[in-house]
């Protein structure tokens, strides 16, 4: 039983390392031989896992050998944009100007329900809001609304809004992230518990602190978040 658990851990940290190096798309994002590799490395290590007869280098060089041929794959796929296209497939256009394409949906093995439930997911419920919608190659689908149902925005009206900043974590769970403060510009460690000790909180009792441009957001672990804006002359 012991061998077992040891063998067990030791695989899955194998295949971790290994799906980890793949990359970081996430199982709906998956190419379909991504999707065809991880499911066979999950089933591969298995075998030794499950029976302490087979050696537990039958689990290892599988996994490693799929990884292999994946980065092999993924550097053709990148070099060749029509061995891409044999492997991956291409987008497809479903909706064409608000009208939905049938032959298109059966090429897909798509029905109704799958095109308006993937609609819905985009929060468009009337495919006559749709003016193209594409099906990718992982099986996803891009919606380009029409000019008349999209949302507005400033560049419509001619307004001017305020540039938009990355929102940066300092404090997470107690303590000060280092490397996030590292590229801040002249944000320092004492700048935010000079802030801290302004609302009365100690660094420990936060559970979240961002700054985005010249706001700082807090959610304390009890009690409700707030939002400080520095002045103009206010540094942390």
């Amino acid at each position: 039983m012991l061998n077992i658990f040891v063998r067990s851990i030791i695989i899955y940290f194998f295949l971790l390392v290994a799906m980890r190096l793949m990359g970081k798309r996430q199982l709906g994002e998956l190419q379909p031989f991504e999707f065809a590799i991880t499911l066979v490395a999950s089933e591969l290590a298995c075998i030794p896992m499950s029976d302490p007869t087979i050696p537990i280098i039958y689990g290892i060089i599988p996994v490693f050998t799929l990884f292999i041929v994946h980065i092999i794959i993924t550097k053709l796929a990148s070099k060749s944009v029509r061995f891409r296209k044999v492997l991956n497939g291409k987008p497809v256009v479903i909706i064409e100007k608000g009208n939905i394409l049938p032959e298109v949906m059966k090429e897909l093995n798509m029905d109704t329900d799958d095109l308006m439930e993937a609609l819905r997911g985009k929060d468009i419920f009337n495919p006559a809001d749709v003016e193209y919608a594409i099906i990718e190659t992982n099986g996803s689908m891009t919606v380009l609304p029409k000019s008349s149902t999209r949302p507005l925005c400033p560049d419509d009206v001619d307004l001017t809004v305020e540039r938009a900043y990355m929102p940066v974590t300092l404090i997470l769970e107690g303590n000060f992230l280092g490397n996030n403060l590292a590229v801040t510009d002249g944000v320092t460690k004492q700048g935010i518990m000079r802030l801290l000790d302004k609302i009365n909180m100690d660094s420990k009792d936060v559970l979240l602190l961002l700054l985005q441009g010249s706001e700082v957001f807090v959610q304390p672990y009890k009690g409700d978040s707030l939002t400080v804006t520095l002045d103009s002359e206010e540094s942390l």
